[in-house]
């Protein structure tokens, strides 16, 4: 035999909510694990998402502040504000704002967003006000980006005093496995099956995760394909 076997389009077999998972069938024999790792290392590092870059904080001078009357420390709301998932239609970079005024809860719904920013996780805590007089504002940049960045690499030139940088995860990928089992293909059964966990946190379905791992894959194999003179 010097023909190798395609395999199948991945195949949604299950569905819970952000979570899904998919099959791959009639792989050649051993080519399960380098598929099913090289998909999943594709959707871990490279599926493009939105995090939050830069921050300022009215009165705020660095990460390492307190705000009279918040529970929060200044380093605890950050990391509240990492925890908002936003979802950017169009532009690449936006502005929102929070504006404190007074005592209560504030959460991820009291954001004031352009029309092009949705936040799928509005009840997300972003601190608590136990002052009734406070009055205070937190903008901040939400930005499209891929992988882990490093604030040192999000660094662009002069910011204005008190402006944090954040290290962001623009990752939309909460969870991402494979399995490898055999299946029978003709009189063979040592073919491989890859099934394929995914799960979001929602800004993309897992089966456009799956579609644009896939294509990322054949843009890169294809880049290599041929040979020069």
């Amino acid at each position: 035999m010097t023909h190798i076997t395609l395999p199948s389009k991945p195949e949604q077999v299950s569905e819970d909510g952000f979570k899904a998972s998919f099959k791959i069938d009639n792989l050649y024999p051993g080519y399960g694990h380098t598929f099913g790792n090289s998909l999943r290392r594709i959707i871990l590092s490279s599926i493009p998402g939105v995090g939050v870059v830069h921050v300022k904080i009215d009165g705020v001078d660095h990460e390492f502040s307190t705000i009279e009357g918040v529970k929060e420390d200044v380093i605890t709301i950050l990391m509240n504000l990492k925890r908002v998932v936003f979802r950017l239609e169009g532009a690449e970079e936006v502005e929102c704002t929070l504006v404190v005024k007074g005592d209560g809860v504030y959460t991820a719904k009291q954001i004031d967003a352009p029309t092009e920013v949705s936040i799928m996780n509005e009840d997300a805590l972003l601190m608590n006000v136990s002052d009734k007089k406070a009055s205070f504002t937190m903008t901040f940049k939400v930005r499209k980006g891929i992988g882990y960045v490093a604030k040192e690499d999000l660094q662009e030139g002069k910011l204005p005093v008190g402006t944090m940088v954040m290290d962001t995860s623009f990752t939309p990928i909460r969870r991402a496995t494979y399995e490898v089992e055999n299946m029978r293909v003709g009189d063979r059964t040592d073919y491989n099956r890859v099934i394929m966990s995914v799960e979001t946190d929602g800004t993309l379905t897992p089966t456009e995760v799956m579609d644009q791992s896939v294509q990322i894959m054949l843009e890169q194999l294809t880049a290599m394909a041929g040979s020069k003179d």
